[in-house]
Formats: structure tokens, sequence, C-alpha cells
């Protein structure tokens, strides 16, 4: 070469030799996005089923709080609202008197407790509108749970003339422990618990 030229080696280097992945990936390029795959696979997972355990997590404790806050208030001396008297299906007859009712509810079932007084007509009527009748009445047997009672702080004393009845029917709808005082045959009290369970 002489001193006059100036021209210089212009030829690329050749470039490093790597593994070729799929449509020319490097091996860098090839692990990256096997990762970035499992990372998209996990979060499609992860993140759904996360936010099912939160949510079941959640409605649990909902009902806990909700039986909790029922618990501390007791018995409210009113009717309970027509959707309730629906939906636990609780025909309380017109012109009772001494209405009373609370309402539990949990992730298993819900209850609602209701207490009224009403005449030997109105005792008929609530019968056959729940679907049984006084002869199904059975005389001194009282169907309403020891617990259930304790709930709601009645007492069933051995010294008052009871009857009761349990109202069975196929889920969702309720069943209903229906148990009567007949000491006065002109003014029954009557205590319900109708329990529904999903």
């Amino acid at each position: 070469m002489s001193p006059t030229d100036t021209r210089t080696d212009t030829t690329p280097p050749a470039p490093a030799r790597t593994a070729p992945g799929p449509a020319g990936e490097t091996r860098e390029q090839t692990v990256r996005r096997r990762w970035f795959t499992a990372l998209v696979i996990v979060l499609l997972i992860g993140i759904p089923a996360g936010y099912l355990m939160i949510s079941a997590e959640q409605s649990r404790s909902s009902g806990r709080d909700k039986e909790a806050e029922s618990s501390v208030s007791g018995l409210q001396d009113s009717w309970p609202s027509k959707m309730k008297r629906r939906v636990f299906e609780v025909p309380i007859p017109a012109r009772s008197r001494d209405v009373a009712y609370f309402e539990t509810s949990n992730w298993k079932s819900s209850r609602l407790y209701v207490r009224f007084t009403t005449t030997g007509a109105g005792l008929d009527a609530f019968l056959g509108d729940s679907g049984t009748s006084r002869s199904a009445l059975a005389a001194g047997d009282v169907t309403v749970g020891d617990r259930d009672a304790a709930t709601v702080g009645w007492t069933f004393p051995p010294d008052r003339h009871w009857s009761g009845t349990t109202h069975r029917q196929d889920r969702p709808r309720p069943t209903r422990d229906i148990t009567v005082d007949l000491t006065d045959p002109a003014a029954p009290r009557v205590y319900v618990v109708s329990t529904a369970t999903p």
C-alpha cells in the first residue's frame, strides 16, 4: 500500500455467534419471551383465584357481621317488611298485636323469628296461609328449638298450653317451626322460626 493510499478497511466485524431461536431470535430474547409468557400465565390464573378467595372471605365476614349486629339489636317491636314476610313465608294475620321480629343471616342460612298475638280466626287463617292447619298442631309440642329460643329470649314455661308443628318444604322454600300458646284460645300467641337455606 502506498503512503498516499488513505483507504481504510470498512468491512464490518463478524457478528457474535449465538444460538438461533424461533424466527431468528437470540438466546437472550428467547429466555425473555419465555419469562414474559410465564408471568402472563401466572397473572391470568392468580388474579382471578385471589379475587375469588377474597370475595368468599368477605361474604363469610359479612354474614358473621350481620348476624352479630342482629344479635345485639334483639327482637324489634314492629312488623317485618312485606318482602321479609313473603321471602320467609310468614303471613301474619291482619289486626295481630304484640308483633315482634328478628332476623339473622350467615353464609349457611337465614332465619326470621316472629312473635304475634292474634284471634282464633286469625290463627286458622295464618295456619291455612302457611300451608298447614290447626289439626297439624300437636298438643304439648314446642317445636322452636332451645338454641333458637335462646337467640331471641323466648321461654316456654310448662304451665302454658303449648301446641306446635314443623312445616317442611323443599329448598329453597323455608322450613317453619310454629309453636302456639293456646292458654287463652281467644288470643293465641304464635311463635315462628322460618329458616331459609340456599
